[in-house]
């Protein structure tokens, strides 16, 4: 084992958390919205929606996160592709960095899940409280922003956090579609002298450490969401 190789590898592997934490903020900022929007459409039984969502969500959960990155990573070129040729549109479709595939496979994949999160989370809250804050004036995008949502998530913190910890471990996978991330940075520079035991050892490390700050952060967002505990109208 080189030591002067795995402190090196440290570093290498830490210039790409910026990169696994960009695809893990835009795939959250993708999902959150929608997620939640599907996981009311499932809640209030929305004809068709309903039944989308869930074959969408078998679908995601049912599959294994690199299949889904190479459905979609083969697909997405050539359905644009044929749009390309329809519109006789001047788009080098391969030139496409692969960091926006990234935003649109991770994305489609939290989606599903946080609609399972929020979904869960709904149920916990008593449909009265939506009368009752009607009945008292509110509007209902204000019950929801007010009195709902923050309930919603004083329930949902500890699987979203799980589920943001799972994102980031995911963008592990970016590998596949040569995204400059902490794994495909660390083994590229491992094969010259063959350290890929002491890669992985960094990648370990590294992930351990990210992972870790934001379960803690996410248990001080829980703190800060508990006077929300019990709250009724």
């Amino acid at each position: 084992m080189s030591f002067t190789f795995l402190i090196e590898a440290f570093f290498i592997a830490l210039s790409g958390v910026p990169v696994a934490l960009l695809v893990t903020a835009v795939s959250l900022l993708i999902a959150l919205p929608i997620s939640f929007l599907l996981a009311l459409s499932r809640i209030n039984e929305v004809f068709i929606l309903k039944q989308v969502t869930q074959v969408y969500v078998s679908f995601v959960r049912g599959t294994p996160t690199i299949v889904q990155i190479f459905v979609i990573y083969n697909s997405i070129p050539l359905m644009l592709n044929m749009l390309i040729e329809k519109y006789s549109l001047n788009i080098d479709i391969y030139s496409i960095h692969p960091l926006w595939y990234a935003f649109i496979i991770f994305g489609f994949n939290t989606t599903a899940i946080l609609s399972e999160v929020f979904r869960s989370a709904l149920t916990t809250v008593d449909k009265g409280q939506l009368e009752a804050c009607q009945s008292v004036g509110l509007t209902t995008f204000q019950s929801y922003k007010r009195i709902i949502i923050p309930q919603v998530l004083v329930v949902a913190i500890p699987n979203l956090s799980t589920a943001t910890i799972n994102l980031v471990k995911a963008t592990s996978l970016g590998y596949a579609i040569s995204l400059q991330e902490i794994t495909l940075k660390t083994k590229v520079a491992a094969n010259t002298g063959y350290h890929y035991l002491e890669a992985y050892i960094d990648i370990f490390i590294v992930y351990l450490i990210l992972c870790s700050i934001i379960e803690y952060l996410f248990k001080l967002f829980e703190v800060r969401l508990s006077k929300y505990k019990g709250v009724r109208i």
